[in-house]
Parts: C-alpha cells; sequence; structure tokens
C-alpha cells in the first residue's frame, strides 16, 4: 500500500482565542498515534489528537493540552466548534465510547451530541462554514436503523443515511465542501470519489492510486488527496476543470498521506501528517516542506 482595531476583529479575536486548545507546557512531547490533523481558526496552533489526548504546535513548540488524555477519532474543526468520537481517558467517569461531541471552547469542555455508548465514529469530517458532519457508521444504533454513510445538518438531532450509489467500498476518509454541505469527497482503495447531492450519488474524480486522505481547500475550489501507488502522492483536483496537479512531497518508500490540514489564517500554510507519524509544514502550497515530528518524535 490549520492599530486600531474595529468592533468585528474584536470579537473576530475574541471567537479565535475561545477556540484555541488550552495547553500545558511538557519536557518532551511523543506522538504515539495520529488521529487527525487541524488548525485553531486563528491559524496560530496546530492540534494533533491521538490516544493520549491532544498534541499543540505552536510558535515552534510543542505541548499537551490541559484536561484528561481522551482517545479522540474522527476529530475534525469547523469555524466555530471541534466535532469529535472516541473514548475516554483511562479512569474517566464519561461513557465509552462518546458517541458525537462537540467543543465551543477549544476543547475546555465538551457537549455531548448523543450516541454515547453506542458509537466509535472513526471516519467523521465536517464542512468548515455550514458544519453539516458526515460519518462512517460501522453498526445500527438508537438513532440511524444500518450501518453506512450518515450525515447531520442541525448537531445530531436528526441524521439522514446517504444512499452512497457509485461508491465501490467503504471510504477509509470523508471531506466536506466548507461553504455547501451536500458536497462530500470519499477516499478509497479505488480512487478518489465526489458527491454534490448529500451522498446521495457519488463519481470517480481520479483513479488509478489507493486514496487515504482528503480535505477541500477553504476557499472551495480544490481537493487536496494523499494516496499510494507503488509509492505515496499528494495532489489537488481543481474542481472546476477536474484537472489534477501533483504537489511535491517530502515522504517515500512505505509511507503515505493520512491527513491534510490548510491554515484559515494563512491559506498558503498547510500541513500533512503521515501514518509513520511524520509531520511536515510548508509555507507556500507544497513547493517546500518543513518537518516538525519524525517518527512520532516532535521536533522543535
Amino acid at each position: 500500500m490549520i492599530a486600531k482595531r474595529t468592533l468585528r476583529a474584536a470579537l473576530a479575536a475574541l471567537l479565535f482565542s475561545a477556540l484555541a486548545v488550552p495547553v500545558a507546557n511538557a519536557a518532551a512531547v511523543e506522538l504515539m498515534h495520529v488521529h487527525g490533523l487541524a488548525y485553531s481558526p486563528d491559524g496560530k496552533q496546530l492540534t494533533i489528537p491521538s490516544h493520549q489526548g491532544l498534541a499543540i504546535y505552536n510558535g515552534g513548540h510543542w505541548s499537551r493540552a490541559f484536561g484528561p488524555a481522551h482517545d479522540y477519532m474522527g476529530f475534525s474543526v469547523t469555524r466555530r466548534a471541534i466535532y469529535s468520537s472516541g473514548h475516554p481517558a483511562p479512569g474517566s467517569q464519561l461513557v465509552n465510547p462518546f458517541g458525537l461531541l462537540k467543543s465551543s471552547d477549544g476543547g475546555r469542555s465538551w457537549q455531548k451530541l448523543g450516541l454515547e455508548g453506542e458509537s466509535d465514529f472513526h471516519v467523521l469530517a465536517t464542512s468548515y462554514d455550514t458544519s453539516t458532519i458526515y460519518v462512517l457508521n460501522g453498526q445500527p444504533n438508537s438513532r440511524m436503523s444500518t450501518a453506512g454513510l450518515y450525515y447531520t445538518a442541525d448537531d445530531g438531532k436528526n441524521w439522514q443515511r446517504a444512499a452512497a450509489q457509485g461508491l465501490p467500498q467503504s471510504p477509509s476518509a470523508l471531506a466536506v465542501h466548507p461553504s455547501n454541505g451536500r458536497m462530500v469527497a470519499a477516499a478509497t482503495d479505488n480512487g478518489l470519489y465526489l458527491s454534490r447531492d448529500g451522498g446521495a450519488r457519488f463519481q470517480p474524480v481520479s483513479q488509478g492510486a489507493q486514496v487515504l486522505s482528503s480535505t477541500f481547500s477553504l476557499d472551495g475550489k480544490s481537493v487536496w488527496f494523499g494516496s499510494y501507488r507503488q509509492e505515496p502522492q499528494l495532489a489537488r483536483l481543481d474542481l472546476s476543470t477536474g484537472k489534477t496537479e501533483s504537489i511535491r512531497l517530502p515522504v517515500a518508500g512505505q509511507d503515505a498521506v493520512s491527513y491534510i490540514a490548510q491554515n484559515p489564517a494563512k491559506q498558503r500554510e498547510w500541513a500533512i501528517a503521515t501514518f509513520k507519524r511524520n509531520v511536515y509544514l510548508s509555507a507556500d502550497e507544497g513547493k517546500s516542506w518543513k518537518q516538525i515530528a519524525r517518527e512520532g518524535r516532535t521536533l522543535e
């Protein structure tokens, strides 16, 4: 195989501050696992969830987030909130698994959105501005009658099953358009598939390689995706032309891109994480890369 201040700017700054993850100093941070990759809305923090809670990269330094080291899965950040699933930390009184969780204060507190004790969504994606949520459900639960692809536009109060016609197999990763909650991309062993009708029908947009990760650019004009075919690859699909452009990748051998994130405040900046727990930053849309973690060992 993420001078005088106007009232709007002040309010935005407060919101960004609230959504930044609170951190604790740490002598060394090791990435035992990588379960996601996301920037805070102000672009200052890059967050990596894992079995041991949240690791934070900010200003060239790594730290651990305050609070219990929950096992966050399906971690996804929108402009106003964080959504996740997973399992509670050892000794926690929380129900296992979490079901669907939401945090509006950068992970300081979490709101239960249902399905606790029932479902653990490893494959979960959100629309950055509409907050539409898609999940891959592995088995029936109290709100989903069958396994399959589902989405909600009201924080889990109502779930709609997507027919997913044309999708050859269950996706290993999902991505949702930032401003159109009905457009969703699915990464599969047979390529990248795109739906424009809420997952009812999918069409292939890139085939010939095993696609392992994907995300929409925040301007909604392209999809970035990581794949593997004899070697790891990274590419950008232009949604208006359908053309795919290869992006220089600092990864080789038996490794591949597992997560991709774009900085909302500096949209030329991108981050990638790999299956071997290597993490890289690019300030020029993939023309050059800086490594900030090597096989789980964080670099400063």
